[in-house]
């Protein structure tokens, strides 16, 4: 899609530069053209057929050679490996509207997803610099790549099954997290909002929509992975080819709220990491390259199979302090549960909406 974008990210005493690079043509933008074709292809048919004419089945969709199991329903009160230790627990209706035909049979198909159409430019703003022990991450929430276009025009195929209607907005995210994380004595639940944000400055949330289901399968994303949630913010539900690093090994791409870092999906031979390979939390211990040293660190990893993200922390989460990103009360509900949410989660602990 587009030229490269460059972005700064400015460190204490150093300066790097994150390159990001939108796929002129990749699978979903493929899945997405192809789909167009077909639905004007079934309006011409249905356009030519006579009445009380019984008309062809449907042809069965042909099988891609990679599928995802579908997260929905994975969802715990406490650590469990593979779900999402949520704070919320009940939630509202909302998120995408009916099943893309890349959902079957218990799995999803990315490779047949399609996109948010839309290729628009941000002016992306972000500083990470270590001081005085602590981490000091200011960013402005744009990306330093490419987006769709949002709110989702009717005139996307992607309107079909996601009727997004929020806008992309500048955020003014503020966080300060420990240089050097610690373990908890427990595990806590990873609020609806930011869990952790990018080195791009973008933030990153857990794997559930709005609804309680697996957001990176159901939503319909733009060809980053990502879009904007009712107050602005651009986020990732999960991997995406765009964050700065994302398809190098055992790289770092961003820090979860408790300090810890979130690496890529590959280890340091180039073996994509599974749930089996990870604990509770989405994480392990293990060499990886912190601040300048190599140290054998706790650290959380993304991958392509739900959680995505985090499952819950494992070390303690600080504030989120953004002009936009407020909390917002979960909704009520008579057979609802809200597990007590982790210190430092907004005013009154609440969760913040995850659209």
């Amino acid at each position: 899609m587009g030229a490269d974008v460059v972005t700064d990210v400015r460190f204490a005493d150093e300066t790097q530069e994150l390159t990001a690079t939108v796929p002129e043509d990749n699978a979903r933008t493929r899945a997405r053209d192809a789909l167009v074709v077909k639905l004007g292809e079934e309006v011409q048919s249905t356009s030519q057929t006579p009445a009380n004419t019984e008309t062809e089945p449907e042809p069965a969709v042909t099988e891609h050679e990679e599928s995802v199991p579908l997260g929905d329903g994975r969802i715990s009160t406490s650590q469990k490996q593979g779900f999402v230790f949520s704070c919320q627990q009940n939630f509202r209706a909302g998120g995408a509207l009916p099943d893309g035909p890349w959902i079957r049979d218990g799995n999803w198909y990315p490779n047949e997803k399609v996109a948010v159409g839309g290729q628009v430019r941000w002016t992306n703003d972000v500083l990470i610099q270590a001081k005085e022990g602590m981490r000091l991450i200011t960013a402005n929430g744009l990306p330093n790549h490419t987006t769709g276009v949002f709110p989702i025009s009717v005139t996307d195929i992607a309107y079909r099954y996601d009727r997004n209607p929020n806008s992309i907005k500048v955020q003014d995210i503020l966080l300060l997290l420990p240089l050097s994380p610690t373990i908890a004595s427990l595990p806590s639940c990873v609020p609806m909002g930011m869990i952790g944000v990018g080195l791009n400055g973008v933030a990153i949330y857990n794997a559930l929509d709005d609804a309680g289901k697996d957001a990176v399968a159901h939503e319909v994303q733009d060809n980053c992975d990502a879009h904007p949630q009712s107050a602005g913010t651009y986020h990732y539900h999960g991997p995406s080819d765009c964050m700065p690093h994302a398809n190098e090994l055992n790289a770092l791409i961003g820090y979860a709220l408790d300090g810890f870092g979130i690496f890529s999906g590959l280890d340091s031979s180039g073996k994509e990491y599974t749930n089996a390979d990870l604990d509770e939390c989405h994480g392990l211990t293990s060499e990886i390259m912190w601040d300048g040293k190599i140290l054998n660190m706790y650290h959380y990893v993304l991958t392509r199979e739900y959680p995505y993200t985090l499952g819950c922390f494992k070390g303690i989460p600080v504030e989120v302090s953004s002009v936009n990103e407020l909390p917002h009360p979960p909704p009520s509900g008579p057979d609802g549960l809200d597990v007590p949410p982790p210190p430092g989660n907004g005013a009154n602990g609440q969760p913040s909406p995850n659209l």
